[in-house]
């Protein structure tokens, strides 16, 4: 599908399963810690600066918000997990948004998971590339922050996370960088060819 890029809106913030989308419209779902540089990875993938709201704070993204690009494809961006410094009750709440989001395979037609390219994935994403799993949809990982591994961390850094999230072999890792658009296209095709 030729999207394009330059026509997006904002469509919606779902703070409750009753505000989720299912109109027909393909959705690719971008999901990772709170402190990942999800916002910044959307961006870049849109080629704006601004799309998405990008904090120096984690855990900005609170709710599941809807965006959709050139009339036919909504990109889902998911509330973070795991870093962010909220209370409990708050990370409870936004636990229970993504459990019924999953919950509804429909809302999902192929999903971007992003880790950190320089750590080993934690428990809470080994938790979320199992609900990607278990949604039957295609997914991809996106291991962002890139530019900031030594050429000779590259190759066992990849495997590190392949091993620890369990990846099936058809599952795609991209190398990604927010800040130099490594990895962009190969995550741009994979979007646009829903």
């Amino acid at each position: 599908m030729a999207l394009n890029l330059n026509k997006i809106e904002f469509i919606r913030s779902a703070a409750s399963p009753e505000q989720f989308i299912s109109d027909g419209r393909p959705c690719a779902v971008f999901a990772g810690k709170s402190n990942v540089g999800k916002s910044s990875v959307i961006n870049r993938l849109m080629n704006r600066k601004s799309l998405a709201r990008v904090s120096s704070v984690p855990g900005k993204t609170i709710h599941v918000n809807y965006f959709l690009v050139d009339g036919s494809l909504y990109l889902v961006d998911l509330p973070g997990y795991g870093y962010a410094r909220v209370d409990r009750a708050e990370k409870d709440r936004w636990g229970r948004l993504m459990e019924a989001f999953f919950a509804r395979p429909e809302l999902m037609t192929f999903g971007v998971m992003l880790v950190d390219a320089r750590h080993k994935p934690t428990a809470d994403d080994v938790t979320m590339a199992e609900w990607f799993k278990s949604s039957g949809k295609p997914f991809l990982v996106a291991a962002n922050k890139a530019d900031k591994l030594k050429k000779s961390e590259i190759e066992g850094n990849l495997a590190q996370i392949r091993e620890t999230l369990s990846l099936p072999e058809e599952t795609r890792l991209v190398l990604f960088s927010a800040e130099t658009g490594l990895g962009r296209q190969e995550v741009l095709s994979a979007i646009t060819s829903l």
